[in-house]
């Protein structure tokens, strides 16, 4: 099993102590496009295809709803893409 695979596994047995760098590489390792608005803003947009995630970052972790968006998203690309 790849580390990516790992780590996702990790995410989902505990959503509620993912940090912002765990699931920002999950993610961009997925294929999705990281991009930040301009002035500051802690909200980062991740895209893949027509899946949109909205992720803000938070210390020291990411509140448990973004988490469970993230991982059904995983779960929908990956269905798609086999």
């Amino acid at each position: 099993m790849g580390s990516l695979k790992k780590l996702l596994e990790k995410i989902k047995r505990n959503p509620k102590t993912v940090k912002f760098d765990e699931l920002d590489l999950v993610l961009r390792r997925a294929g999705f496009v990281r991009s930040q608005p301009r002035g500051g803003s802690s909200h980062y947009v991740y895209r893949k295809g027509k899946h949109k995630l909205v992720v803000p970052r938070r210390q020291p972790y990411i509140l448990q709803a973004y988490v469970a968006r993230a991982i059904k998203i995983l779960e929908e690309v990956e269905v798609n893409e086999e």
